[in-house]
């Protein structure tokens, strides 16, 4: 996750949390008999929060369902987008490489991030490289995000990635097999004229 996702993720954490914190214990307070000031909507242990005439006074307009179900998808979107920002794989910080004697060294994910791409990138046809680390230290799993050129076949790429990066990847750090996906992506480029 990245740093933005983490403040964002724990801003909005604590705002909920204060905002049901300071309502739930408003709530309690004023059914425990404490007198709430004259502009706060629950006014003593047996008040309703929504009153009849409270609950229904938009019904009968033709623009209070539409704005209803507008907010609450913009709601759940964001819950869903949040939901997904959570839960997104993290980053692999360090990989651990066996040195024959017993010891391990450490090797940072992004070093080994920012190798694998660069080779990644060097490739023919490729115009653009990204990898992302993931899974345990002792046994990573990389995902290839490609960009190729228009006339690159597909295949061709891939079999130039299996056999160049990720091999030298995977022999560098010493792992006996290094599990990746690989998406491809044309580079958007102007229609060519045929004449």
């Amino acid at each position: 996750m990245t740093a933005v996702l983490k403040a964002v993720n724990r801003v909005l954490l604590g705002l909920v949390g204060l905002v049901l914190v300071v309502l739930g214990g408003a709530v309690l307070a004023v059914g425990l008999g404490v007198e709430p000031p004259s502009w706060w909507l629950h006014q003593g242990p047996d008040d309703v929060l929504l009153s009849d005439a409270e609950r229904t006074r938009w019904r009968d307009e033709g623009w209070w369902w539409p704005v209803v179900i507008a907010g609450l998808a913009v709601l759940f979107l964001l819950a869903l987008w949040w939901l997904t920002a959570v839960l997104r794989r993290r980053r692999l910080g360090e990989v651990l490489i066996d040195t024959g004697d017993g010891e391990s060294a450490r090797l940072r994910g992004r070093a080994m991030e920012g190798a694998f791409a660069a080779e990644a990138a060097d490739l023919d046809g490729v115009a653009r490289a990204h990898v992302h680390l993931t899974g345990r230290r002792t046994a990573p799993v990389a995902r290839v995000r490609l960009r190729v050129e228009p006339d690159v076949a597909p295949a061709a790429a891939l079999r130039d990635l299996t056999e160049g990066a990720i091999g030298h990847a995977r022999d560098s750090a010493g792992l006996a097999s290094l599990p990746t996906e690989v998406r491809l992506r044309g580079v958007r480029h102007r229609p060519e004229r045929v004449s």
